[in-house]
């Protein structure tokens, strides 16, 4: 007769090695503690929350429309915003203006009301 083998089941080639951490608010956490008791589990014990995460993340299917838009390129342009001011500051320091002009004022004016209305697409979404 074969002894059986005591302890944790052996997980194989199913072993998990990427960690995730998660920290909750107060209202995040009475939440996360009124769905742990919707399915009966003690949110107190170790080892109950993991388990129930992993499963309610893993089954749903993520659809198109759920995912976050790609700002890798908005980010770019963003970028050379920021690029184009600074240089436009470094000429009117160099050319030692103490109150840049009124075409100028109006071009920063004209880049201020952009970056709002971008910013208002990206919340938008």
């Amino acid at each position: 007769m074969e002894q059986q083998k005591r302890g944790r089941k052996r997980l194989g080639n199913k072993k998990r090695y990427h960690n995730v951490m998660l920290r909750f608010n107060d209202t995040e956490y009475d939440k996360l503690r009124k769905i742990c008791e919707s399915y009966g589990l003690d949110i107190s014990k170790r080892g109950t929350i993991s388990p129930l995460l992993r499963r309610l993340i893993l089954q749903q299917g993520s659809e198109e429309k759920d995912r976050l838009p790609d700002t890798s390129n908005l980010a770019y342009h963003f970028n050379k915003i920021g690029n184009n001011i600074n240089q436009l500051v470094k000429l009117a320091h160099r050319k030692n203006l103490r109150s840049p002009n009124s075409s100028l004022q109006n071009e920063i004016q004209i880049t201020n009301e952009l970056l709002y209305q971008l910013l208002e697409i990206i919340n938008e979404k």
